[in-house]
Protein backbone atom coordinates (compact mmCIF):
# COMPACT_ATOMS: atom_id res chain seq x y z
CA UNK A 1 0.00 0.00 0.00
CA UNK A 2 1.29 3.44 -0.85
CA UNK A 3 0.51 6.73 0.75
CA UNK A 4 -0.41 9.26 -1.88
CA UNK A 5 1.45 12.58 -1.67
CA UNK A 6 -1.75 14.30 -2.77
CA UNK A 7 -5.12 12.79 -2.10
CA UNK A 8 -6.65 12.01 -5.47
CA UNK A 9 -10.03 13.52 -6.02
CA UNK A 10 -12.61 11.38 -7.65
CA UNK A 11 -16.00 9.85 -7.33
CA UNK A 12 -16.32 7.81 -4.16
CA UNK A 13 -18.37 4.67 -3.59
CA UNK A 14 -18.39 1.66 -1.32
CA UNK A 15 -17.59 -0.87 -4.04
CA UNK A 16 -16.39 -0.89 -7.64
CA UNK A 17 -17.16 -4.03 -9.63
CA UNK A 18 -14.73 -4.50 -12.51
CA UNK A 19 -16.51 -6.41 -15.25
CA UNK A 20 -19.98 -5.58 -16.56
CA UNK A 21 -20.88 -9.05 -17.81
CA UNK A 22 -22.85 -11.81 -16.11
CA UNK A 23 -20.64 -12.03 -12.99
CA UNK A 24 -20.45 -8.26 -12.52
CA UNK A 25 -24.19 -7.77 -12.84
CA UNK A 26 -24.83 -10.66 -10.44
CA UNK A 27 -22.61 -9.01 -7.83
CA UNK A 28 -24.14 -5.55 -8.40
CA UNK A 29 -27.62 -7.00 -7.96
CA UNK A 30 -26.69 -8.75 -4.71
CA UNK A 31 -24.92 -5.62 -3.40
CA UNK A 32 -28.05 -3.59 -4.20
CA UNK A 33 -30.14 -6.06 -2.23
CA UNK A 34 -27.76 -5.62 0.71
CA UNK A 35 -28.07 -1.81 0.46
CA UNK A 36 -24.45 -1.35 -0.66
CA UNK A 37 -23.58 1.35 -3.20
CA UNK A 38 -21.59 0.11 -6.16
CA UNK A 39 -20.36 1.25 -9.53
CA UNK A 40 -19.89 -1.36 -12.25
CA UNK A 41 -17.27 -0.64 -14.90
CA UNK A 42 -16.18 -2.64 -17.88
CA UNK A 43 -12.66 -3.75 -18.46
CA UNK A 44 -10.29 -6.34 -17.18
CA UNK A 45 -7.56 -5.82 -19.75
CA UNK A 46 -5.11 -4.27 -17.33
CA UNK A 47 -5.70 -7.06 -14.83
CA UNK A 48 -6.49 -10.20 -16.72
CA UNK A 49 -5.86 -9.55 -20.39
CA UNK A 50 -4.86 -13.13 -21.06
CA UNK A 51 -8.12 -14.41 -19.64
CA UNK A 52 -10.12 -11.91 -21.70
CA UNK A 53 -8.78 -13.26 -24.97
CA UNK A 54 -9.67 -16.84 -24.08
CA UNK A 55 -13.37 -17.50 -24.52
CA UNK A 56 -14.80 -20.13 -22.27
CA UNK A 57 -17.73 -21.98 -23.72
CA UNK A 58 -20.48 -23.55 -21.68
CA UNK A 59 -20.75 -27.12 -22.87
CA UNK A 60 -24.34 -27.68 -21.78
CA UNK A 61 -26.92 -25.92 -24.02
CA UNK A 62 -29.37 -25.83 -21.10
CA UNK A 63 -26.74 -24.04 -18.99
CA UNK A 64 -26.22 -21.48 -21.76
CA UNK A 65 -29.98 -20.92 -22.04
CA UNK A 66 -30.31 -20.51 -18.26
CA UNK A 67 -27.41 -18.05 -18.17
CA UNK A 68 -28.91 -16.00 -21.03
CA UNK A 69 -32.27 -15.86 -19.24
CA UNK A 70 -30.67 -14.85 -15.95
CA UNK A 71 -28.48 -12.25 -17.65
CA UNK A 72 -31.61 -10.73 -19.20
CA UNK A 73 -33.22 -10.60 -15.71
CA UNK A 74 -30.07 -9.05 -14.20
CA UNK A 75 -30.02 -6.34 -16.89
CA UNK A 76 -33.70 -5.65 -16.23
CA UNK A 77 -33.06 -5.46 -12.47
CA UNK A 78 -30.10 -3.09 -13.03
CA UNK A 79 -32.23 -0.83 -15.22
CA UNK A 80 -35.29 -0.89 -12.99
CA UNK A 81 -33.31 -0.24 -9.79
CA UNK A 82 -31.04 2.30 -11.48
CA UNK A 83 -27.82 0.48 -10.65
CA UNK A 84 -24.74 2.43 -11.72
CA UNK A 85 -23.52 0.27 -14.61
CA UNK A 86 -21.01 1.99 -16.89
CA UNK A 87 -20.54 -0.36 -19.83
CA UNK A 88 -18.41 2.14 -21.73
CA UNK A 89 -16.08 2.99 -18.83
CA UNK A 90 -12.94 0.85 -18.78
CA UNK A 91 -10.66 0.48 -15.79
CA UNK A 92 -7.08 1.12 -16.87
CA UNK A 93 -5.07 1.13 -13.64
CA UNK A 94 -5.50 0.11 -10.04
CA UNK A 95 -3.71 1.42 -6.97
CA UNK A 96 -4.24 1.72 -3.24
CA UNK A 97 -3.55 4.64 -0.90
CA UNK A 98 -4.40 6.04 2.51
CA UNK A 99 -6.86 8.86 1.89
CA UNK A 100 -8.90 11.28 3.94
CA UNK A 101 -8.99 12.54 7.49
CA UNK A 102 -9.68 9.06 8.88
CA UNK A 103 -6.55 7.73 7.16
CA UNK A 104 -8.51 4.81 5.75
CA UNK A 105 -6.98 2.86 2.86
CA UNK A 106 -8.92 3.20 -0.37
CA UNK A 107 -8.75 1.52 -3.74
CA UNK A 108 -8.13 3.93 -6.59
CA UNK A 109 -9.52 2.83 -9.91
CA UNK A 110 -8.20 4.93 -12.77
CA UNK A 111 -10.47 5.06 -15.82
CA UNK A 112 -10.41 7.10 -19.01
CA UNK A 113 -13.40 8.97 -17.56
CA UNK A 114 -11.74 9.82 -14.22
CA UNK A 115 -10.87 8.33 -10.85
CA UNK A 116 -13.12 6.16 -8.71
CA UNK A 117 -12.37 5.70 -5.01
CA UNK A 118 -13.70 2.63 -3.24
CA UNK A 119 -13.44 0.67 -0.02
CA UNK A 120 -13.87 -2.59 -1.93
CA UNK A 121 -13.20 -3.93 -5.39
CA UNK A 122 -14.76 -7.00 -6.99
CA UNK A 123 -12.83 -8.54 -9.87
CA UNK A 124 -14.49 -10.88 -12.33
CA UNK A 125 -13.00 -13.53 -14.62
CA UNK A 126 -9.42 -13.58 -13.31
CA UNK A 127 -7.46 -16.73 -12.63
CA UNK A 128 -5.91 -17.18 -9.18
CA UNK A 129 -2.33 -16.89 -10.47
CA UNK A 130 -3.24 -13.54 -12.09
CA UNK A 131 -4.66 -12.34 -8.77
CA UNK A 132 -1.38 -13.20 -7.06
CA UNK A 133 0.51 -11.16 -9.66
CA UNK A 134 -1.84 -8.21 -9.12
CA UNK A 135 -1.22 -8.27 -5.36
CA UNK A 136 2.54 -8.55 -5.83
CA UNK A 137 2.55 -5.70 -8.38
CA UNK A 138 0.78 -3.51 -5.81
CA UNK A 139 3.46 -4.34 -3.24
CA UNK A 140 1.04 -6.35 -1.11
CA UNK A 141 2.54 -9.34 0.67
CA UNK A 142 0.43 -12.43 0.42
CA UNK A 143 0.31 -15.68 2.27
CA UNK A 144 -0.72 -19.07 0.99
CA UNK A 145 -4.35 -18.19 1.62
CA UNK A 146 -4.78 -15.62 -1.14
CA UNK A 147 -8.55 -15.25 -0.72
CA UNK A 148 -8.30 -14.38 2.99
CA UNK A 149 -5.55 -11.85 2.26
CA UNK A 150 -7.70 -10.32 -0.47
CA UNK A 151 -10.77 -10.05 1.78
CA UNK A 152 -8.74 -8.26 4.44
CA UNK A 153 -7.87 -5.67 1.79
CA UNK A 154 -11.41 -5.32 0.45
CA UNK A 155 -10.54 -7.15 -2.76
CA UNK A 156 -13.01 -9.80 -3.88
CA UNK A 157 -13.27 -12.26 -6.75
CA UNK A 158 -16.33 -13.61 -8.59
CA UNK A 159 -16.75 -15.62 -11.77
CA UNK A 160 -13.73 -17.89 -11.57
CA UNK A 161 -12.50 -20.67 -9.41
CA UNK A 162 -11.35 -24.22 -9.68
CA UNK A 163 -13.29 -24.71 -12.89
CA UNK A 164 -12.36 -23.02 -16.15
CA UNK A 165 -15.97 -21.92 -16.65
CA UNK A 166 -17.98 -21.94 -13.41
CA UNK A 167 -21.62 -22.85 -13.73
CA UNK A 168 -24.33 -20.23 -13.53
CA UNK A 169 -25.30 -21.53 -10.09
CA UNK A 170 -21.68 -21.23 -8.85
CA UNK A 171 -21.38 -17.64 -10.07
CA UNK A 172 -24.67 -16.65 -8.43
CA UNK A 173 -23.52 -18.31 -5.19
CA UNK A 174 -20.16 -16.49 -5.34
CA UNK A 175 -21.99 -13.19 -5.89
CA UNK A 176 -24.14 -13.76 -2.78
CA UNK A 177 -21.16 -14.73 -0.63
CA UNK A 178 -19.13 -11.72 -1.75
CA UNK A 179 -22.01 -9.26 -1.28
CA UNK A 180 -22.59 -10.54 2.26
CA UNK A 181 -18.88 -10.23 3.05
CA UNK A 182 -18.81 -6.66 1.72
CA UNK A 183 -21.95 -5.81 3.67
CA UNK A 184 -20.42 -7.18 6.89
CA UNK A 185 -17.15 -5.37 6.17
CA UNK A 186 -19.00 -2.10 5.54
CA UNK A 187 -20.69 -2.31 8.95
CA UNK A 188 -17.42 -2.78 10.84
CA UNK A 189 -14.73 -0.16 10.22
CA UNK A 190 -11.37 -1.71 9.39
CA UNK A 191 -8.51 -0.30 11.50
CA UNK A 192 -5.83 1.28 9.26
CA UNK A 193 -3.18 -1.09 10.65
CA UNK A 194 -5.11 -4.14 9.38
CA UNK A 195 -6.19 -2.83 6.00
Amino acid sequence: MTSAPESPSGESTTTVVIGSGFSGLAVATELSRQGIDAIVVDGLDFLCGAAQGRRTELADPAELSDRSDILRLLRHYASRHQLDVRDSTRAVRLSRAVIGPNQQPKWIIHTADGILLADNIVLTRCAQNQLRRILVSLGIKISRDVLSAMRALGLFWVGAGDLLAPTTREILHQAKVVSRAISARSLVPVPPALA
